[in-house]
């Protein structure tokens, strides 16, 4: 008697049919049918196409029942199927064995067809609970996950045999089909489980040393420091010392208004014996017009806003509005609001430049989800997201809210235009991303905004949160920035989520923001590496060196040198960060840029890249200003200054601070072979070093 004989008498006395969208499909997607290397690949596989992960039953369906003349299935002799000859390897499988001819996966399949291979449509999946979400682990220790679905009739099932389990690193971190996890490296590391269309990340962490470091003494200020400190405490990671004073000035001077600290500020600061000082210092700095001129080109890169040679009006009524709203202290909330509803004259009317940034409704409903959501929704234009929540009708039907805008000078709402779902082949429905369809006749605009912006909504605070977090610390919480989804879990989902929290409650205040972290003990460490975290790129355990954005260190140079930039027809002086429409530049193109055509978030860079460093070691950007007689050097020189105090100026001036003794005697052992006259090149050569100097280059 065989596996199947025997299976038709169980089958006799089964009276619970089987699901297939809840119970077939999951076997499909365990065994790697549905994945993208498989037959859920865009053309499928064989002349055999699943709707990627299963996130198409219907289609799936099918595809497995009627196509193919129905050969795909056999009622009467289950076992002769294909849809388990083929995965078991009875017949010949490019596949390769998925499961065994007696495993339970093939029993369930023969059952379903035994059945009649019907789609009962019985249930649908509600969740997915798993046990443990995050374990503390030492070194090839095993964990067991548990995973409980719970569907919409309230049935509750235990799927983890059926779920599927993907590490983020299999180096570091293993997991096999029945969801046991091994750590195999220290760090922090996660695991993606998906069943059907729910797609969840457990966390792991094995301490980075055996010992536990003694962290009482680790400076607090606020409540960030206490998420950090924990997160350091389970790593068994000791921070870094505080920063001194004058890396704290520049640190916080180039995050807040993007300019280095003029040498007098530098020497008036490091002289003041305030204990409060850098507090001080930091509310200045955010009530200062250069904050908003900085955040302004911050937001401006965001927003996208570039140069339309065809369209200045529109683009300076765009830059002018975003100043404004920063200058009146806007929350992110009314800005994002106002930008969703905006309408009118684009020369006049700057938010209405939102929907001229994007070519059509596709593009706005990507535009819109990366800007205000930090969402990528693009990858569900084609199939429904393979790593995240979002369908193919929550990408159609958002664009079908932005399709009935009409885009031009003028910019108005409509009641006409439509884009097609290219499943249905007919005009998508306006819905709400994730969440409901909208009805007709109601305005779509509004609903998206206030649900956009509301308490509720996991997406909106947390992006602009993340955003801030990394222009200030370095890195975010999660990277890229503008990929916020399970399946890239934070560094500390906690600390995300209490500071988008915090930025909500205090009316979603950017400057709120910004004076919460910069406060913080997190923030004042040094960048200086000890022997115990000089591997962390992501706890914050020390601070991070970052790379100067093009305009920023085009407007260092100019404050170093004493020489500006010219652009085109802009006063001479006129800061590069300034510019809502930067002209052709030279400078700024070695300097790298960002042209805003799309997207200028990545991750952080600790240098500036390879053609901005050949331009500053052998180009005309820093050479003829350091031989330029209006330049500091120049204006040092012919006023007879001495070689220390060349030395020193250009520190203050260039590093915010003063020279140590090795340097200073470094400096005049090279430097004090005559006159400063007479050793014009060697003093070139000097400042050329410091502008070249990592130190330089980067905020750190």
């Amino acid at each position: 008697m065989n596996f199947f004989t025997v299976l038709m008498m169980v089958v006799a006395v089964e009276a619970v049919p089987v699901d297939f969208d809840t119970e077939i499909v999951p076997i499909l997607t365990k065994a790697g049918c549905n994945a993208a290397s498989c037959h859920g690949s865009v053309a499928g596989r064989g002349g055999f196409k699943l709707s990627l992960f299963g996130g198409d039953p219907a289609w799936d369906y099918d595809e497995i029942v009627h196509r193919l003349e129905g050969r795909r299935i056999n009622v009467t002799a289950p076992e002769t199927s294909l849809v388990i000859a083929k995965p078991t390897e009875q017949m010949s499988h490019e596949g390769g064995t998925r499961f065994d001819y007696d495993a339970v996966e093939a029993e369930v399949l023969a059952r379903w067809i035994n059945d009649g291979a019907l789609r009962l449509r019985a249930r649908a999946l509600a969740k997915i609970e798993i046990t443990p979400r995050s374990s503390l682990v030492t070194l090839n220790d095993e964990v067991q996950l548990r995973v409980i679905a719970t569907f919409d009739d309230g049935s509750q099932q235990d799927v983890t045999e059926l779920s599927l389990y993907t590490s983020s690193d299999a180096v570091t971190l293993a997991a096999t089909d029945t969801g046991k996890l091994t750590a195999l490296r220290r760090g922090r590391h996660h695991v993606v489980v998906r069943f059907l269309t729910d797609v969840q990340t457990v966390l792991v962490t094995a301490p980075l040393a055996d010992a536990r470091v003694d962290l009482s003494k680790s400076p607090r200020t606020n409540w960030i420091d206490e998420e950090i400190i924990t997160t350091l405490d389970a790593l068994h990671l000791a921070p870094s010392p505080q920063a001194d004073a004058a890396t704290l000035l520049r640190r916080v001077s180039l995050h807040l208004t993007g300019r280095l600290p003029q040498p007098d500020a530098v020497r008036a600061y490091l002289a003041n014996d305030d204990s409060d000082k850098f507090t001080k210092l930091v509310d200045r700095l955010l009530d200062s017009p250069e904050f908003v001129e900085y955040w302004t080109y911050q937001l401006s890169k965001l927003l996208r806003i570039r140069p339309q040679p065809t369209n200045l009006p529109a683009t300076e009524a765009f830059h002018k509005w975003v100043r404004q709203q920063l200058q009146d202290g806007v929350g992110w909330d009314q800005i994002a609001s106002e930008l969703l509803l905006a309408e009118g004259d684009t020369h006049e009317n700057g938010p209405a430049n939102f929907y001229l940034v994007a070519g059509d409704a596709r593009a706005q409903a990507e535009y819109t989800t990366e800007l205000l959501m930090g969402v990528r929704l693009s990858c569900a234009n084609c199939h429904n997201h393979p790593l995240d929540r979002w369908t193919q009708d929550d990408y159609h039907g958002l664009a079908a809210i932005f399709a009935r805008i009409e885009r031009g000078r003028h910019v108005r709402a409509t009641t006409h235009g439509e884009v097609i779902h290219p499943v249905t082949g007919e005009a998508a429905v306006a819905r709400i991303p994730g969440e409901r369809f909208i009805a007709d006749g109601v305005d779509a605009r509004r609903e998206f905004a206030e649900w956009l912006i509301a308490e509720s909504n996991p997406y909106f605070s947390r992006a602009i949160a993340n955003r801030i977090w990394k222009a200030l610390m370095g890195r975010g919480f999660v990277e890229p920035s503008d990929d916020l989804r399970a399946t890239n879990p934070a560094t500390h989902p906690e600390l995300l989520n209490r500071l988008a929290s915090d930025f909500a409650e205090h009316d979603y205040s950017i400057r709120y923001a910004i004076r919460t972290i910069v406060n913080s003990a997190a923030y004042a460490r040094s960048r200086r590496e000890t022997s115990d975290n000089a591997g962390d790129l992501q706890f914050y355990s020390h601070a991070l060196s970052t790379g100067l954005e093009a305009e920023v260190l085009a407007d260092a140079i100019a404050d170093v040198s004493g020489i500006a930039e010219p652009y085109g027809s802009q006063p001479l002086g006129t800061r590069a960060i300034g510019l809502f429409t930067p002209p052709e530049s030279e400078a700024l193109e070695v300097l790298g840029r960002c042209d805003r055509t799309d997207s200028c978030e990545s991750s952080a860079s600790g240098s500036v890249g390879l053609t901005t460093k050949l331009h500053l070691l052998n180009g005309p950007l820093l050479n003829r200003r350091l031989r330029d007689e209006q330049g500091r050097l120049s204006q040092l020189v012919q006023s007879g200054a001495s070689t220390p105090q060349i030395i020193e100026e250009f520190y203050v001036a260039a590093l915010s601070r003063f020279p140590s003794n090795a340097e200073r005697s470094h400096w005049l052992g090279q430097l004090e072979l005559g006159e400063p006259e007479a050793n014009r090149l060697a003093m070139e050569d000097f400042v050329w070093g410091l502008l070249n100097s990592q130190e330089f280059l980067t905020n750190h």
